[in-house]
């Protein structure tokens, strides 16, 4: 079965400050009958979208995004960062334009259920002249915040909220921060850590910022930040461990060329595995800032084969997939994709480090053990981890919890599973608003 998918059109989805526009209903994951088959043309990524258009806000001139990932998490960012006094032109969907614009309020800020929005904005808003309130989805109430709401007011920036340390949460911006050194415990995000880098430049002294306490997870993101910082001017010196030191100076508006998403297309990949088949990710550069050879390596544990060549990052199943025990912390936005394909393994897996995920969207340990369990599988949460032990699989509704990354999961497993039916696959707007016609194209060959 051969099928080229290319993610130009958008589906009738609203994204931004507003939810999907139809109701959630039930949507059931196809189920392959044959190995699929597919070429991929991706959006950019997520995570250096939102990183560029923050230091394209703060920039000395224009910006341009080529590439970027049209999302409404991405919709959210540039939404705040307009809200803030930025210019955002992103009718196009191939090349945004962001004209900084001094920092002004008052501005709402909603944050949806971005965690880079929640997190990479308040920064931006301590250096604005005036009140900036944030809030969001309810389940974005209990994602981790209080680090950073504790380092920004050690920098100088007034910061008001809840007793809890949550949303919502109103920065007073002065106009400016002081900057300076602040210690903080980064183990629950490492976009506790970027937020805090992305507006240092700004800040009067700059910043050093000092981790203590268990290991920031996430790694590869963070060096995608401190990459981009100094691709835009910024002197950053991360050279200590768990030390990260952004000295004061301008940033640069330049063309920032976005690489495809490689965590929107891992659950295509897992389906090459799945069926035996083969999913190309076409426009995939040599040198990349997202965690390529983690994946390429747990893929190829699995029973994959990744090979880069000038078609794209290509995968391709071998018939087999295999369980395997991994460390996931740099790579935890897998962890949903990669529990589904160890459903389907011929031995166990294990999966470790990756605690941290139970504060995302949902908590991702919890909801794929019990939706999983409701399923009939043999899996099991431990704090800091999944254990799964492979046994046939039955149909049934699978809870999405408003995650995107959950409706991944499930849409991989029923790949093999028949009458799996998700509850609401509208959630994968969040990050690929054309998720489910992408992957019923795929899956039936039909585009």
């Amino acid at each position: 079965m051969a099928g080229v998918i290319v993610l130009r059109t958008r589906q009738n989805v609203t994204v931004g400050n507003l939810t999907a526009t139809r109701p959630p209903q039930p949507w059931t994951a196809p189920t392959a009958s044959d190995p699929v088959s597919a070429t991929l043309c991706l959006p950019g990524s997520k995570s250096m979208t939102a990183r560029a258009l923050v230091l394209s806000a703060l920039a000395s001139g224009p910006s341009t995004l080529a590439g970027p990932l049209r999302a409404r998490d991405t919709e959210l960012m540039a939404a705040g960062l307009r809200a803030l006094g930025a210019h955002m032109s992103i009718s196009d969907d191939e090349r945004w334009l962001v004209r900084p614009h001094p920092l002004v309020g008052p501005a709402h800020v909603d944050v949806g259920l971005a965690g880079t929005v929640m997190r990479f904005v308040p920064p931006v808003a301590g250096l604005a002249d005036g009140r900036i309130t944030f809030d969001g989805d309810p389940q974005a109430r209990i994602r981790p915040l209080g680090p950073l709401i504790g380092a920004l007011r050690s920098l100088g920036v007034r910061v008001d909220t809840p007793a809890t340390g949550s949303l919502p949460m109103t920065v007073l911006g002065a106009g400016r921060v002081a900057g300076g050194e602040v210690v903080i415990d980064a183990s629950a995000s490492s976009q506790l850590v970027s937020g805090l880098l992305l507006a240092a430049p700004r800040f009067d002294r700059g910043v050093v910022v000092r981790h203590v306490g268990p290991p920031v997870p996430s790694a590869p993101h963070l060096r995608m930040t401190v990459q981009m910082l100094r691709a835009a001017g910024a002197a950053v010196d991360d050279g200590t461990p768990d030390v990260w030191v952004v000295e004061p100076g301008p940033l640069t508006g330049r063309g920032w060329e976005i690489e495809p998403d490689l965590s929107g297309a891992v659950p295509f990949f897992a389906a090459a595995l799945v069926t035996g088949g083969e999913v190309t990710l076409q426009g995939w550069p040599r040198g990349s800032a997202q965690p390529v050879e983690q994946l390429r390596a747990l893929l190829q544990r699995m029973g994959g084969e990744v090979t880069l060549s000038t078609a794209g990052l290509t995968v391709r199943g071998t018939g087999a997939v295999h369980g395997l025990d991994a460390d996931l912390s740099d790579v935890s936005e897998l962890t949903p994709a990669l529990t589904a394909l160890a459903m389907l393994a011929d031995s166990p897996s294990v999966f470790t480090g990756i605690g941290h995920i139970r504060g995302h969207e949902t908590d991702r340990l919890t909801a794929l053990a019990r939706e999983f369990a409701a399923l009939g599988a043999d899996i099991t949460e431990s704090p800091d981890g999944l254990e799964i032990r492979p046994r046939p699989l039955r149909g049934g509704v699978f809870e999405t919890y408003h995650d995107h990354r959950m409706a991944h999961a499930a849409a991989v497993a029923g790949l093999a599973v028949p009458g799996i039916e998700l509850s609401d696959v509208a959630c994968t707007s969040k990050t690929m608003p054309e998720f489910p016609a992408l992957w019923s194209a795929m899956v039936t060959g039909k585009s």
